[in-house]
């Protein structure tokens, strides 16, 4: 779907537009939402990040996904000027995007592998930095990309939420001295946890009914902000001890220098064991060794299984594919 495509199905008789979950954790699925759920949403982003009518907002990903659409939504509702781009690794550096451009850019959402390509370069890094307002979406940040984010002076944030709730439902600031590890809700979210620490989301403006997730979390005592710790579809049970795998890949990605993934597979002594999917041959599996075995004190959330994978399994936005990659552990493993 192109952007101009994308505005004429918004303009249309419909109450409704057609969304398309990521797959991160399963089978994509097709949803529809409200168009007025989608306003709201876009009005809470705006009003947070002091967007006013005139901004520049760069949108740099597919409008096929729900974070391309609130980008095309929140130019609509608050009158931003859009600035629209090939999707692409690297945005800030497409020949048709000059310096002028980047620094008149007041906003743009992306996806961590964009931000992290654009530091890459100085022409892009420069643009990056003038950018008044940057929220990244669509997956963890890596503890390397958040030191460096830390490092710059504009707004940067990194944004929690997802299809279900059309886009993000709060933020962190990871730029500059207010840079913190806890997600601040936006105004009308409310928050709490199940009994087994998976978060809740009340937001009636956003989602018709109580949204239960299974991302297991940390909540600040007394206050609203929260900490995400993995997810609970993504904690692996070995002998009794619960591992949650983003940990384990938080720990580990200073230390490897090549893509990899942790996963799971069954085991007969321990029920299940972790398992790490590496991008590579053999001489990439010994590093990874080497790092899981001198920067994991926890044996259990050692890698029993270490596997070389011509490419990881990856969702069209750029996220881990968990389901596949436990497919592709226990079949490698069963060979």
């Amino acid at each position: 779907m192109t952007t101009d495509e994308f505005i004429t199905q918004w303009h249309d008789a419909s109450d409704t537009v057609e969304v398309h979950t990521s797959g991160s954790t399963g089978t994509p699925k097709v949803m529809r939402v409200e168009k007025r759920r989608m306003m709201a949403s876009a009005r809470a982003t705006c009003d947070f990040l002091g967007l006013q009518p005139g901004d520049t907002a760069l949108l740099c990903m597919s409008v096929d996904y729900i974070a391309g659409k609130m980008m095309v939504v929140r130019a609509l509702e608050r009158g931003l000027r859009l600035l629209s781009v090939t999707p692409s690794s690297h945005p800030l550096g497409l020949p048709d995007f000059s310096d002028e451009m980047g620094k008149n850019v007041a906003f743009a959402a992306m996806v961590p592998m964009q931000v992290y390509s654009s530091l890459q370069v100085p022409r892009e890094r420069e643009i990056l930095g003038n950018i008044r307002h940057i929220i990244i979406g669509g997956g963890p940040l890596d503890p390397s990309l958040e030191r460096e984010l830390a490092r710059m002076d504009n707004a940067i944030w990194h944004s929690y939420g997802m299809t279900e709730t059309l886009s993000h439902i709060a933020l962190r600031r990871v730029s500059g001295s207010e840079a913190s590890p806890w997600f601040t809700p936006l105004p009308g979210i409310t928050l709490s946890t199940t009994p087994g620490d998976c978060l809740i989301i009340d937001a009636p403006h956003l989602c018709p009914e109580r949204l239960v997730t299974r991302d297991v979390v940390e909540m600040e005592p007394g206050s609203q902000r929260f900490k995400v710790l993995g997810r609970i579809d993504n904690v692996i049970n070995t002998g009794g001890v619960k591992i949650h795998i983003e940990q384990v890949e938080r720990t580990l990605a200073p230390h490897i220098d090549h893509p990899f993934l942790i996963t799971k597979c069954p085991d007969a002594k321990f029920g299940e064991v972790v398992v790490m999917l590496v991008q590579g041959g053999d001489d990439d599996i010994v590093a990874a060794r080497a790092a899981a075995e001198g920067f994991l004190l926890d044996k259990y959330a050692r890698p029993k299984h270490i596997l070389a994978v011509a490419s990881l399994p990856m969702t069209p936005t750029g996220k881990p594919a968990r389901s596949a990659a436990a497919a592709l552990a226990r079949e490698l493993l069963s060979r």
